[in-house]
């Protein structure tokens, strides 16, 4: 699993112990909380709300359904799937990005300060979980895969919308995109340019679509399948618990 270790022991550039690394990435959160959602909005120029809307209509569930929302920071697909009558539950360790949410929005909706690596849920208890933006963030993907199919029912469903490996010829110009401009972004909307540089980095090193499909496949999960959105810049994963 070559690109596990790129993501593992990693910040940036850094080499990094686990325990360093999950502190490291609390501290970019706690630090952009106030603009994440601004922020996002420039780095991809808005893109960001029409990925998540589809995402959120590509779930397919019904209103007994128990929904987590993983990394869910702000509450946004929490919102979406809200207003389309879903139960759902943000999890997500930074309270920082969850009191934002709260503050931002009048709708409302349940946080559980949790991490990924250990979700508060019993085995086989949950129907569907959602994460956008926010698997590459776990300390140890490989462990947060594991979890989220220990809490998930027989026959439940893991939709995840992250970036990933865009299609040529597009991709030098969006690495050179994510190089020089997004830091710099960072730095002239949250005032955080060492926060967005390691989200860059995060992005460089995360696992492209097959490779994330095949990391899937050794979690337990089956019926893998993936669906690229504008070129491969965006993917939505899917995946299905058979464990009986």
């Amino acid at each position: 699993m070559p690109n596990m270790s790129k993501l593992d022991n990693t910040f940036g550039q850094q080499r990094v112990s686990q325990q360093q690394r999950e502190a490291k990435i609390r501290r970019v959160f706690q630090l952009v909380a106030p603009r994440y959602d601004l922020m996002n909005d420039f780095m991809s120029f808005a893109t960001h709300r029409i990925w998540k809307r589809f995402f959120v209509n590509y779930i397919n569930f019904s209103s007994t359904d128990v929904i987590v929302d993983l990394a869910g920071g702000t509450g946004d697909i929490a919102r979406k799937l809200l207003q389309k009558g879903a139960n759902v539950i943000v999890v997500d360790p930074s309270l920082e990005m969850m009191q934002a949410g709260v503050q931002a929005h009048r709708v409302q909706v349940t946080n559980i300060a949790a991490t990924g690596e250990q979700l508060p849920f019993a085995d086989n208890s949950i129907d569907k979980l959602t994460i956008s933006f926010g698997i590459r963030n776990m300390t140890s993907m490989a462990d947060a895969l594991k979890e989220i199919h220990r809490v998930l029912k027989p026959e439940g469903c893991y939709y995840c919308l992250e970036f990933s490996r865009p299609m040529m010829p597009i991709r030098p110009f969006y690495n050179l995109y994510n190089q020089y401009i997004i830091p710099r972004l960072g730095a002239l909307v949250a005032g955080q340019p060492e926060a967005y540089q390691y989200l860059i980095e995060s992005i460089r090193r995360f696992p492209d679509q097959q490779e994330m499909k095949t990391l899937l496949q050794e979690a337990g999960f089956s019926k893998v399948s993936y669906r690229n959105l504008f070129f491969g810049i965006a993917c939505i994963h899917i995946a299905t618990n058979d464990t009986e």
